[in-house]
């Protein structure tokens, strides 16, 4: 479903990719490990659009991404990527259903669909009590998985996950991790993180390392 070419990328002088080519399977889990520097965030950025190489091909089905204008890559993202942060990046002026509506009006869903869908997702992680309130309002556990529930809210092609329990304690880490399994057999969800939690990397379909900027 995804397939990267030859991807490079310097800043300056340092070379963070030097020619990673890696495929991504349709509803497969993908963990991305290695030491801090060796590349891993950088790659998922150029994964999900949110950087572009230096040389190299990002293909989804078959489209080569690269190619797209900065307004064609934003409609794209919102509507085929969902991303989710280590410390969930939820907006604390909203409560939990409107921040997952925010890229469902984002993509021109109406104020009633993009409610009706956020319930949904709601219901889905077990969260409907609390789609009311405001993130402060909320525990680590709790917003990490509205974080994910707004990646999912346009039926993303893939979540990318840039060390998703590496603000949680050992039982919201286990809840995520089960939260992501949960997904990919109940819709088939293609997920990739990037982690340096050995448990969650550990459960993956597959994980590849990365060290000095190369797949090991």
């Amino acid at each position: 479903m995804i397939e990267l070419e030859n991807i490079t990328k310097s800043f300056g002088n340092l070379n963070v990719l030097k020619g990673v080519s890696l495929h991504v399977n349709k509803g497969e889990i993908l963990s991305i490990t290695g030491p801090s520097g060796a590349g891993k965030t950088t790659l998922l950025q150029i994964m999900g659009s949110l950087d572009r190489p230096d040389s190299g091909k990002v293909l989804y089905n078959g489209t080569d991404i690269t190619t797209f204008s900065e307004r064609e890559l934003a409609a794209f993202r919102n509507r085929h990527i969902g991303f989710v942060f280590q410390f969930h990046q939820l907006l604390p002026e909203f409560n939990a259903m409107e921040n997952i509506m925010i890229p469902l009006m984002i993509a021109g869903r109406n104020m009633h669909d993009s409610k009706e869908r956020a319930m949904e997702l709601l219901d889905i992680l077990g969260l409907t009590d609390r789609a009311t309130h405001k993130p402060s309002e909320l525990s680590g556990g709790e917003k990490q998985r509205i974080a994910v529930a707004r990646a999912l809210a346009n039926n993303p092609d893939v979540i990318l996950a840039d060390e998703p329990s590496g603000s949680l304690d050992s039982k919201n880490k286990e809840e995520l991790h089960k939260l992501f399994f949960k997904l990919r057999d109940m819709i088939g969800q293609t997920i990739v993180t990037v982690t340096h939690d050995e448990s969650l990397a550990g459960l993956a379909d597959r994980r590849i390392n990365i060290i000095d900027g190369r797949l090991e």
